[in-house]
This record gives C-alpha cells, structure tokens and sequence, in this order.
C-alpha cells in the first residue's frame, strides 16, 4: 500500500506540473491527490483510531499555515483597499526596470528577515502589481520575489518556518545563525538577481488604473495613511508577538487582523453600507485567491501522509547511510525541499540527529536553516512564498521552471559554496 501512496503522490504531482496542458485547476487535483493519500493509509491500516488521530494532528499544524495565510492576505487586501501601496509606489521613483528589480529584490529579502517569507511574498507581489502593467514583467518580478523572500527568511529565527523550528528546537542560536547565514542567503540572492537584471531592459509601464481600484486618486489620504501604517505594524507584531506569549505564529496574524477590522469600522463607521462595503472585511476575503489556499492545503495533506508513513524519515535515514558527507547530506535535503515540504524534512532531520551527536549551533544545523530555506525557491511549489505567489499572480508550473527555477538553482548552490567557504576561513 505504500507504493500505491506514492504512486499516487507522484501522479497528483506530474498533473500539477501539467495544468495548461490538462486544463483542471490545480487546487482541484491536490485536494484529492492528498485526501486519496490518507484514504489509501487508513484502509491499509488495522489502526483506523491511529492513522484518524495522525490525520487530526496533522490538520492542527497544518491549520496554523493555512490560517496565517488567510490572514495575511486579508490584511494585504485591506490595505490594497485603502490604496495604502500608493505610500510605497510614490517613493519608488525609477522607471528603469533594472533598477527597479534591485529596489523590490532587496526590499523583498530584508522585509523577509523581519516578517517571514509568505508575508513578504503576498506584499511585495501585491506592490509590484501597482507598479508594472506587462505581465511578463510581472512574472519576472515574482520569480525575483520568491528567491528574496525565501533566501531573506534563511538567515532570521522569524523569518521562515524551518529556521523558526531549529531555533524552538535548541538546535541554533538568534544572534548566531543571523550572523553565520547572511551572507550566504546575499549570495543566493545577489547571484540571481544580477542574471535577470542583464535580461531585462527598458522601462516599466504603470499600473496604477489597470490593477485594484479604478480611481485611486479618491482615496482618503489620512483613511490611507492610517490604514497602511496599522496593516504594517499588527504584520510587524506577529513575530513579537510569538516570542513574547509564545503562540504559534497564526494567532497573532489573527489578532493583528481582529485589530485592523476594527480600526477600519471605526474609520468607516459615518458612512452607509454600500459604500463601507468595498472597504470591509467581508470584501477583502472575497477578493483573496482561495484556491490557492486549497491548493496548499492539498499538498500538505499528500505529504504528511508520507511523514506519517515514515517515508521521509527512510530517505533521509538513507542518505545518512550512503552519502555519509555532511555537506552532501545537507545539501541533498535542501534540493528534496524543492518538492517536499521543508517542514517534514526538517522535523525528520531533526529526529535523526540529537543534540548529544550535535549540539546546539553546530555546523550542519545551521547549513540545513539555510538550505531548507532557500532550496525551496528551485521549485515554485517548493515554498509558501512560491505557493502564494503563484496563486496571487496565476504563474504557471512549468513557466516557473523554465524561466526561474534554474536561477534559484544557480543562487542556492552559490550561497551554500560561501557558507562552507565562510566555515573554512573563520
């Protein structure tokens, strides 16, 4: 039965990479590739009670993800409501898109480190969908976007989900891995960058009339200053927010949004329905790309059945055994978090080896925080930020393949080369 799951994820995985060609959403097919997954493990079990509770637990995880996503992009859409990016796009005074790929790329790669990664992801596209009206300059952008995003969030304790967990889990230090991993997580963004910078050329058309609202110029100014400053700070409390009270992440993009609701009734409060309505909550989550969500959801699902099978608890059990080089090992890991959650294999990887073996801050956990963060750029899948982005902008899988993935490839074999350079010298 454990072949028939895998086969099974195979095949939902080769009809996700195909869905121009097979013309069915992808949300629709990882939706049943996942819940065929579990149908498949429960029915092959004599433990129905066991492999129900594995499934619970795993939906407790995999709801705070999908919780913080809504969120966020909530609270993205409140202020795209607001015209609260006008704040951002007005001081971005380049038209050049060369320059104009340094700013968001870099922008995208700090924000990432302070926020996370999927936060990052769902402005930053958002922004650049106000500053540019070609599409394919847009895609370009969200690909550059994606490696930002991931390799910014590599080197902070908050700014991805496997950094987060090895700092939780003892394995690393803050102050430690933000030292030991910036420059690395540069290097995988700088390479990449400077590559698409020599593709592009011109200047950017403004999008200002084509996207969100089509008279922004209405906006009420201190509704819009208020409005943008509020959504940046509950974002920028969501990590203060965990290491204060120790919550998981999603209750405090909650919270932050429980907030922003209210400021934007007290601030709309004179005005009638119809025209509070645009600028309402319940109008922000209808404009959100749920599928997108479902998509996510979807392939989580596929894969915890594979952690639940103890399948990637096996591979990485092999590699240990075969490739016996460190750098190998780790290295490998983060390729297989291109196209399996990063979360799982770190949680395996961390099972594997304990603090005794290696204690905390040791060479390897910090490699593994920064490939696992970043080698999820290879794959537009690979990643949250990839997965966001991919809903919010409809990138298509093998476009991404083709015109990204082999740049983030490029970026993340050159980050891990300075990070043992680094290791070597110091």
């Amino acid at each position: 039965m454990i072949v028939a799951i895998i086969l099974v994820f195979v095949l939902g995985y080769i009809c996700i990479a195909l869905e121009d060609f097979l013309k069915i959403n992808k949300a629709a097919i990882a939706l049943i590739t996942g819940v065929l997954c579990w149908t498949l493990y429960i029915i092959s079990s004599d433990k129905k009670d066991v492999v129900s509770r594995e499934l619970i637990e795993h939906m407790g995880n995999l709801s705070q993800i999908l919780f913080f996503l809504l969120g966020a992009m909530t609270i993205v859409e409140l202020i795209d409501a607001h015209d609260g990016f006008e704040i951002i796009t007005r001081r971005i005074t380049t038209k050049t898109k060369r320059k104009l790929l340094w700013v968001v790329s870099l922008l995208s790669f700090f924000l990432s480190a302070v926020l996370d990664n999927l936060t990052t992801t769902i402005v930053m596209i958002s922004l650049v969908r106000k500053l540019m009206k070609n599409r394919d300059d847009r895609l370009i952008f969200s690909g550059a976007i994606i490696i930002s995003a991931n390799a910014g969030g590599a080197w902070s304790p908050i700014g991805d989900v496997t950094t987060t967990m090895l700092w939780i889990g003892g394995r690393v230090t803050a102050v430690n891995i933000m030292l030991k991993l910036i420059l690395p997580s540069l290097a995988c963004l700088l390479v990449p960058v400077f590559i698409l910078r020599v593709m592009l050329k011109g200047e950017v058309e403004p999008a200002l009339q084509d996207i969100g609202k089509s008279e922004p110029e209405t906006s009420n100014p201190t509704h819009r200053n208020i409005v943008f400053w509020s959504g940046l700070g509950v974002l920028l409390m969501v990590p203060v927010f965990k290491t204060l009270t120790g919550l998981p992440p999603f209750m405090g993009i909650l919270l932050g949004l429980g907030l922003l609701w209210l400021i934007v009734e007290i601030l709309h409060s004179e005005k009638d329905e119809a025209d509070r309505n645009k600028y309402s909550v319940a109008y922000a989550l209808r404009k959100i790309d749920a599928s997108s969500i479902l998509f996510f959801l979807g392939i989580l699902l596929a894969i915890s059945v594979l952690e639940s099978t103890h399948q990637l608890a096996y591979v990485a059990s092999w590699m240990d055994k075969n490739l016996r080089n460190q750098n190998l090992i780790v290295i490998t890991i983060g390729l297989l978090s291109a196209i399996v959650d990063n979360v799982p294999l770190v949680a395996a990887t961390m099972g594997m080896y304990d603090l005794q073996q290696y204690p905390t801050d040791h060479y390897i956990w910090e490699f593994l925080a920064y490939c696992t963060g970043t080698g999820g750029s290879i794959l537009i899948i690979g990643s949250a930020a990839g997965v966001a982005a991919m809903g919010i902008e409809k990138i298509d899988f093998m476009w991404y393949l083709k015109k990204i993935s082999w740049l983030a490839l490029i970026g993340y074999f050159a980050g891990a080369v300075v990070y043992i350079l680094q290791h070597q010298v110091f």
